[in-house]
């Protein structure tokens, strides 16, 4: 059974699982609802609570939930799961990387808290112009699509500016992508501004941020090297030397 509380124009499209779910359940209820709130507000932010007598989903009812993810799968800015399933938690937390949108699990109990972190900032981009063509960009917390959006705007101001750049790009307090969405968006900013980089400085202190750096050599085909988080000030002289 699937139990919505929320209008479509709600901030946050809310539902009670319990019981067995049902293809009747997601076609008569579920459905309806989320293509309402997407229709009322583009996209939409899900909070399911799952109560302790849900026994699980009918064949029919995962095919729904397949096709109506693919079917919105640009839809969804955020999703929370409040439950003391314990199953649940763990595959909501393995697949929410596959997700397009971030996904976090709560307790029963934590709704208040589930819908705080629908809104909150998971993540954001500073840009600062080091003058002479450089941009030092950095990357702090988990960052979604929403951020790539926000920044895309005054990355184009200040290439309009300087025609050609030198990238410094700070990932000391990175934490990574929020779904598959949000690293799509950074591919695609990629995509479209690598190919005016003159040269490029990575700056992290983990493993992958140095995998990073030899994979932007590749697509940018510029100098680019990498230098541990304690040597900021040596990438930035680098980035900055003629």
């Amino acid at each position: 059974m699937i139990e919505v509380h929320s209008k479509p124009e709600d901030a946050i499209l809310e539902f009670t699982v319990s019981g067995t779910v049902t293809e009747a359940d997601y076609r008569e209820t579920l459905i309806p609802a989320v293509e309402a709130a997407i229709a009322a507000r583009d996209h939409v932010r899900l909070l399911a609570r799952i109560g302790p007598d849900f026994e699980g989903f009918t064949l029919g009812a995962m095919a729904d939930d397949v096709r109506l993810g693919l079917k919105h799968w640009n839809g969804f800015d955020r999703a929370a799961v409040a439950t003391d399933i314990s199953w649940i938690r763990n595959a909501t937390k393995a697949f929410a990387v596959f997700m397009p949108c971030p996904v976090a699990t709560f307790a029963l109990g934590e709704e208040n808290d589930a819908r705080r972190w629908l809104f909150e900032s998971l993540g954001t981009i500073h840009q600062t112009d080091l003058g002479n063509g450089a941009l030092h960009v950095q990357l702090i917390g988990q960052l979604d699509a929403e951020v790539y959006a926000r920044e895309t705007e005054d990355l184009d101001a200040f290439i309009r500016a300087n025609d050609r750049f030198r990238l410094l790009l700070d990932l000391r307090e990175f934490d990574g992508w929020q779904g598959l969405g949000a690293l799509g968006e950074h591919f695609r900013l990629v995509r479209d501004h690598h190919s005016l980089i003159d040269r490029a400085a990575f700056v992290g202190d983990k493993a992958w941020h140095r995998m990073a750096q030899r994979v932007g050599r590749r697509i940018i085909k510029v100098p680019v090297h990498y230098f541990p988080a304690e040597e900021f000030e040596g990438a930035k002289a680098w980035l900055l030397a003629e």
